[in-house]
């Protein structure tokens, strides 16, 4: 199993400044390749305390000139916030080549009101501008020109300079929550990202069905998908609960928050209506039910416990990524570091020696 570490740039209340977040998370970001990590993984968010990444190739590309080893991901570059696609590709061009080819690049429909309407984007138009943009940077990648003549992406023809390095088959995916996003991305011939959010069970019928529907598109089987994870690691298990608790909860707050998940406008908005039905059980379940639901889903606890958690997961889901979240919900940076450094030496390189998933053939039919 590869192991990654994601960096969330999260600053909660402002507590402290933007530029002491972005020092602190920095530092971890660092610290993934001395410590054996096997990627770097960055998040694209706008406008919010939320998350502060604006730009995650940007990211990316400070990561490949600091690094030599570890691959490079984006966890997601959401296009409906992009208006050319074309220079997306152009991007991921610019830092594949001056990594020779680390990127894994995943990719996203975005979900935030706040974020769309920032950019003066009808969210309405996400799902068809994610399908369109999405297929015009695929192909442009693997043939070194973009051209599109879609219902929302014009595009003559044209070059990626620097063309790409190599092709990204194998190490290209989809952020999906929603079963319509599962979808999407099996069309397209995504991978999948998972975050933990729904029940262990529910996320593996589903990726049934994509997986099922990914072969009848393709006629080969889908590749295993990766999951990221909040993750506190401690020796003391009382303690990684209440810190688990604590942070994980606060960022549980802030994700309800940015999303305005408990809100009303998602059964209004087309291509969003799943998310009305999430809404509904916060609203009904209660906020209380619901953080601690989500609490419970992530990986935290002893170096014991951790393991276990993930190989709970990769029995769900049969993923052969992992990706730790280790600084979130305004967790002291010295607690994210020593959370990550244990990890690192007692749960990673056992996961790293896990043998590739068995997964059930997918039907053609």
């Amino acid at each position: 199993m590869e192991i990654g570490a994601t960096l969330v740039f999260q600053n909660p209340g402002r507590e402290k400044s933007d530029f002491e977040i972005y020092q602190n998370d920095l530092k971890l970001a660092n610290l993934a390749e001395p410590l054996g990590f096997d990627s770097v993984w960055g998040i694209e968010h706008h406008f919010t305390d939320y998350t502060m990444m604006p730009d995650v190739m940007q990211f990316l590309a400070y990561m490949a000139g600091r690094t030599e080893r570890v691959k490079l991901g984006s966890m997601a570059v959401i296009l409906p916030w992009h208006n050319d696609p074309i220079r997306v590709a152009e991007q991921i061009s610019v830092v594949d080549n001056i990594s020779k080819g680390r990127v894994i690049l995943g990719m996203g429909r975005g979900l935030g009101r706040v974020e769309f309407e920032g950019f003066g984007m009808p969210m309405e138009e996400a799902r068809p501008r994610f399908k369109e943009s999405a297929k015009l940077i695929l192909d442009g990648l693997e043939n070194g020109y973009c051209e599109m003549d879609g219902e929302v992406i014009k595009q003559e023809r044209r070059d990626i300079r620097p063309e790409p390095y190599k092709s990204f088959v194998g190490r290209r995916f989809g952020a999906a929550v929603s079963p319509e996003s599962l979808s999407i991305m099996a069309e397209l011939g995504l991978g999948i990202l998972v975050i933990p959010q729904k029940p262990w069970g529910t996320v593996a019928e589903e990726l049934t069905d994509y997986r099922n529907l990914f072969f009848k598109e393709h006629q080969e089987h889908a590749p295993p998908p990766f999951v990221a994870s909040f993750t506190y690691c401690d020796e003391n298990a009382d303690r990684a609960e209440e810190i688990a608790n604590k942070h994980l909860g606060a960022y549980w707050h802030s994700m309800v928050e940015h999303y305005e998940m408990d809100g009303s406008h998602f059964k209004e908005i087309k291509g969003y209506e799943w998310y009305a039905n999430a809404a509904n059980h916060i609203n009904m379940d209660g906020a209380e039910a619901a953080r601690q639901f989500f609490v419970d889903l992530h990986v935290w606890g002893t170096p014991e416990q951790c393991y276990e958690k993930v190989m709970n997961i990769r029995n769900f889901v049969g993923n052969d990524k992992f990706n730790g979240m280790f600084s979130f919900g305004g967790i002291p940076p010295e607690m994210a570091e020593a959370s990550m450094r244990l990890f690192a030496k007692e749960v990673m390189p056992k996961l790293q020696q896990l043998p590739a998933p068995v997964i059930a053939p997918a039907k053609s039919a």
